[in-house]
């Protein structure tokens, strides 16, 4: 995860200054952020004094600052241990949940679809090879390329 060398409220306070939002309205929204992610005791670090975990958790801030209508996460839990990958996906179940918003989650993981997907798009080559329902993708895949990836969720149990 690539953070610019700034302290990492410094971060936060881009897309709220690129998008024009008043001075006394970035601090409040700033604050509101850090504390939904769990990090408000952490304003003033730099990223790297920050765990890859914590990195995951200011992206998802940043990209939560000027309230989006989509939050799309690519590899959001690459390169993290399962308690970490644990953290971000709760995270990111409470994002969808109090924020009511749509989050495009990319991965190469099945089980992170599995956790926290509603619907599953399967791609291959660039191209989508088969979407539907979660439960349906999981219980009656049909292509072999979905198979595969549904037998790996299930041989990880």
């Amino acid at each position: 995860f690539n953070l610019i060398q700034d302290q990492y409220l410094e971060i936060l306070l881009y897309p709220l200054k690129l998008a024009k939002v008043p001075k006394n309205e970035i601090k409040e929204r700033v604050n509101e952020l850090l504390k939904f992610v769990g990090l408000e005791d952490k304003a003033n670090y730099y990223p790297e004094q920050l765990s890859g975990g914590q990195k995951q958790r200011v992206g998802i801030a940043r990209a939560l600052a000027t309230s989006p209508d989509i939050l799309i996460c690519d590899e959001a839990t690459s390169a993290l241990d399962p308690e970490t990958t644990t953290e971000i996906l709760n995270l990111l179940k409470k994002v969808n949940r109090e924020y009511n918003l749509t989050i495009l989650l990319i991965t190469h993981e099945m089980h992170v679809v599995k956790e926290i997907c509603h619907r599953v798009a399967v791609m291959e080559k660039g191209k989508v090879i088969e979407e539907g329902k979660l439960f349906d993708v999981f219980t009656q895949p049909k292509t072999k390329t979905t198979q595969n990836f549904v037998r790996s969720v299930i041989n990880d149990r």
